[in-house]
């Protein structure tokens, strides 16, 4: 039987490993083809495709079986559970993979893209550019259709050329740069706030007028500091939060 093939990833030693794992393991769950298999490989192969111990892998292992995204059987193996949803609360521990996983794992239409005057709020993020490129997407719950949030990117239009729209349907922006255009994205910076649910967004996600939000605003830089892509990211207040967690280390 022929067994799912996670992405790869490359290990921060500053961070758990079972956790940078277990996160890209979950955004290629999350971010599968419908045809892909559903068997995953064993923990003696994944732990030497992720180039970590079998006890690190069990732990990743452990992390997403709690969250019920796969089920082990004896003498079976592992397996990815089809209709799995992802939760609710979001751990973020400063790993790319990390964000990868939480905007992963739902259905994703494309609303709009095109090209724009730099937003005057994040004018400090483009100083050397006077038009961006920008995309529209709203995700919804994959299993009740249910809107959970809508995003605007503002990405810099060298690498917008680069951008493949079915990508965008498939994968999160962060994870298109990274891997499809091959950006160096070396941190993203997170700033969650709660608002009011002005008219668009009270429509997109259909909640009444004014009630709370979380809204988010993620810049995604690259290895010299320099901005690639802000996203302003919409919640439903009543689907999400967002834990972080900082290591000490």
């Amino acid at each position: 039987m022929t067994s799912f093939a996670p992405d790869s990833i490359v290990l921060n030693r500053k961070l758990p490993l079972w956790y940078q794992v277990s996160q890209s393991l979950r955004a290629s769950i999350l971010g599968r083809s419908p045809q892909d298999p559903l068997r995953l490989p064993t923990e003696e192969q994944l732990a030497g495709h992720y180039g970590v111990s079998v006890l690190t892998m069990r732990q990743a292992l452990k992390e997403l079986e709690d969250e019920g995204l796969i089920s082990r059987h004896r003498r079976r193996g592992t397996f990815i559970e089809p209709h799995a949803r992802r939760g609710s609360p979001v751990r973020l521990l400063g790993s790319v993979d990390a964000i990868v996983a939480q905007q992963s794992g739902m259905t994703t239409e494309l609303l709009d893209h095109g090209s724009a005057p730099v937003p005057g709020e994040l004018a400090e993020f483009f100083p050397d550019v006077r038009e961006v490129s920008t995309y529209h997407r709203l995700r919804s719950d994959e299993k009740t259709g249910e809107p959970t949030n809508h995003a605007r990117n503002y990405v810099r239009p060298e690498l917008a050329a680069r951008i493949d729209l079915d990508d965008l349907v498939r994968w999160p922006m962060t994870k298109v740069l990274r891997d499809a255009v091959g950006a160096d994205i070396s941190r993203i910076t997170d700033t969650v706030e709660a608002r009011l649910a002005d008219p668009e967004t009270s429509k997109l996600l259909q909640v009444p007028l004014l009630s709370p939000i979380l809204h988010y605003t993620g810049v995604t830089y690259d290895a010299e500091g320099q901005p690639l892509d802000v996203a302003v990211i919409h919640y439903r207040g009543d689907r999400f939060s967002f834990t972080v967690t900082l290591d000490a280390t």
